[in-house]
């Protein structure tokens, strides 16, 4: 891996389809802006369509010939899930980049329209069903990727609880669920790729996340949100990691990527490490039965 990997060292990107979850603001816009900039076709999957339509005019303002399609997607509705995911299969008939960036943050407690704990139904029910719709698409491509994202709170959080994955008999604290959103998202991409590897797939799944990127900057309490405005790195460069899984050529399955600075808060793009529990392949599994059961979604020949 280059010692500092910048947006110019990104390869071309023409010819190829990569539908970007929350590319309307953050690090989706930045994350589509980039590939949008380097010759993909950019589906934007965004829940409000205004939003949407306002940051497509904004690319195209940086980048004349970029080609972009909005399509409406709401992750807390698993139906807004399998509409974007109909829809999608009717404009195109495979699938280079599915990047699952749209996400809930430090959240209060709340539920998804199907009855999951906002966090978990979001950041890993949504992307779970997502995948499995497209994976056909995927299938198609000669070298297609899923990128995942995950987070520096997978470490702050006391676990993933399958025995309660909507906090109904234990108490809800923002950062604990949000966390184990994201163990949950790396133990997804763990299962994802080993099934992808016995089916004798082509498809790369990996992680990425973006350190600490001012893109959020009204979440939390007075004191983060005022460490966030003078600390945070810029969300430009904490698109870095997720462009690098999406793209660089060395990437391999279930790959974890996060800036190189200290403590993996900013910086160019290199592997990272993982807390135990998120490579742990007994759990990945259960998660994954789990995630069947919860939203009716198999994927076939996997």
């Amino acid at each position: 891996m280059a010692a500092a990997w910048t947006l110019a060292d990104m390869p071309s990107q023409l010819g190829r389809v990569a539908l970007v979850t929350g590319a309307n603001r953050g690090l989706g816009w930045h994350i589509a802006d980039a590939l949008a900039g380097a010759g993909a076709h950019v589906v934007m999957a965004c829940r409000d369509a205004n939003r949407a339509e306002a940051a497509a005019s904004a690319i195209r303002s940086r980048h004349p010939a970029a080609r972009l399609e909005i399509l409406p997607l709401d992750l807390a509705s698993l139906a807004s899930v399998r509409q974007c995911a109909e829809r999608f299969g009717e404009q195109h008939p495979r699938l280079d980049l599915l990047i699952h960036n749209g996400a809930a943050i430090l959240v209060p407690k709340g539920q998804t329209l199907d009855g999951f704990e906002t966090h978990l139904g979001v950041n890993h029910f949504a992307p779970f069903v997502l995948t499995g719709l497209l994976l056909d698409h995927l299938q198609t491509a000669p070298s297609a990727r899923v990128v995942n994202t995950a987070s520096l709170a997978h470490r702050l959080t006391p676990g993933l609880d399958l025995s309660d994955p909507n906090f109904e008999h234990r108490p809800y604290k923002d950062m604990d669920a949000y966390g184990a959103s994201k163990i949950a998202a790396l133990l997804f991409t763990l299962e994802l790729d080993r099934r992808l590897q016995r089916a004798g797939s082509k498809i790369v799944a990996a992680t990425a996340h973006p350190g600490y990127s001012n893109t959020n900057p009204e979440t939390g309490g007075f004191w983060l949100r005022l460490a966030t405005r003078l600390f945070a790195q810029k969300p430009g460069i904490g698109a870095l990691p997720a462009l690098y899984a999406a793209t660089a050529a060395e990437v391999r399955g279930n790959d974890y990527f996060g800036p190189g600075g200290f403590k993996e808060l900013g910086g160019s793009p290199k592997r990272v490490g993982m807390r135990d529990e998120a490579k742990d392949p007994q759990l990945a599994a259960q998660l994954w039965d789990l995630s069947e059961r919860m939203t009716g979604i198999r994927y076939l020949n996997l």
